[in-house]
C-alpha cells in the first residue's frame, strides 16, 4: 500500500545537469507514478517536460516530499534551502560518491516503491549557522550542512587565527586553515585532512586544522552545542570562509566568524535497508583486497 502523505513532490535539479536530461527525464516520469511533481532548477532553459516549474518558495509551501537528483553537492543545496520547512529529503545519486544521495538509476523503482509503501528509515542531520561579524556593517549568515572552512585569501601563505569555544581559548595556530566540520561533513573536505569519521548521529563537530605549522595541533571533537568563534590574528590579513564550497566570504584581521548549531534539521529519508557503514565501505573502498 502506498503512503499516501506523500502528494506533492518537489523535485531539485543540479544546475548542470543538461548532459544527463534523458536519465533526469525518466526520474521525473517514475516518480509522476506516485505522486504530483514541482520542479525547481535554476537552468536558464529547463529541458525536464510534462511538469510544472516553480520557485523555491512554492516547494517549501506546497511538497510533502523533497527529491534531490544530482549528487552530494545538489543534496547539500537542497538542505540549505529548505532545512527550515521540515519537508523530508530524498537523494537520488548522478555522480560519483553518493554518501548522502544513496538512491542510484539501478535501484531506483525498488526503492522509490518502498519509500512510498513507508519502508524506509528516518536519519536526522544537524546543520550550521556562520555569522560574519565585520567592523561597521550587519552580521552576514550562511548556512552548511557539511562544513564551514577558513583560509587564506588571494594567498597560498600560512594565515594565523585564534579559535575559541564558547568564549573560552582552544589556540592559536598558524596553519593553511581551519575545518569546522558536522558528522555529515566528515567524510568530505575533512576527511582529507585527516579528521575523523563521525557516525551522523552523533550531536558533535570536529575542528580539523589544514596542514597546521605545529603538528601537535590536532583534529579536535567538541559538542554541537558550544559556539565556535574564529578571529584572524595577523594585522592586513585577509581570510576566505566558504560554507559546504558552494557559498563564499571574505574576513579580514578585525572581524571573525561564530559558529553555532543551526536551530532546525534537516530529515533524510533512506532505503529501508540503509546501511551506513556499508556505505563506508563500498565508498571508501575499505574490503577491497590487495
Amino acid at each position: 500500500m502506498l503512503n499516501t502523505s506523500f502528494k506533492t513532490i518537489g523535485v531539485i535539479i543540479r544546475l548542470d545537469n543538461s548532459a544527463h536530461q534523458k536519465e533526469i527525464q525518466a526520474i521525473c516520469d517514475a516518480l509522476a507514478e506516485f505522486a504530483d511533481l514541482l520542479i525547481f532548477s535554476n537552468e536558464d532553459e529547463l529541458f525536464i517536460k510534462n511538469y510544472p516549474i516553480v520557485d523555491i518558495k512554492q516547494i517549501g509551501q506546497q511538497a510533502d516530499l523533497v527529491v534531490s537528483v544530482g549528487g552530494d553537492g545538489t543534496l547539500l543545496r537542497t538542505a540549505r534551502l529548505l532545512v527550515d520547512s521540515g519537508i523530508p529529503m530524498v537523494g537520488i545519486n548522478l555522480g560519483r560518491l553518493g554518501f548522502l544521495a544513496d538512491v542510484t538509476l539501478g535501484n531506483l523503482k525498488q526503492n522509490l516503491t518502498g519509500i512510498f509503501s513507508g519502508k524506509y528509515s528516518v536519519e536526522k542531520r544537524f546543520l550550521l549557522d556562520g555569522e560574519i561579524h565585520q567592523t561597521g556593517k550587519t552580521p552576514v549568515s550562511h548556512i552548511a550542512l557539511n562544513d564551514i572552512i577558513l583560509h587564506s585569501h588571494e594567498s597560498i601563505s600560512m594565515i594565523e587565527f585564534e579559535v575559541f569555544s564558547d568564549g573560552q581559548l582552544i589556540n592559536r595556530q598558524r596553519a593553511d586553515g581551519l575545518i569546522v566540520t558536522t558528522p555529515t561533513g566528515s567524510t568530505a573536505y575533512s576527511l582529507s585532512g585527516g579528521g575523523p569519521i563521525m557516525h551522523p548521529t552523533l550531536n558533535a563537530l570536529a575542528l580539523v586544522p589544514i596542514c597546521p605549522h605545529t603538528l601537535s595541533n590536532r583534529p579536535i571533537v567538541l559538542p554541537s552545542e558550544q559556539c565556535i568563534e574564529i578571529r584572524l590574528g595577523q594585522p592586513g590579513m585577509a581570510g576566505l570562509v566558504s560554507f559546504d564550497g558552494q557559498s563564499r566570504a571574505i574576513i579580514h584581521s578585525a572581524d571573525n566568524i561564530r559558529i553555532t548549531r543551526h536551530k532546525k534539521e534537516i530529515t533524510l529519508l533512506h532505503p529501508e535497508k540503509y546501511d551506513y557503514f556499508q556505505i563506508l565501505r563500498a565508498k571508501l573502498k575499505w574490503s577491497n583486497q590487495p
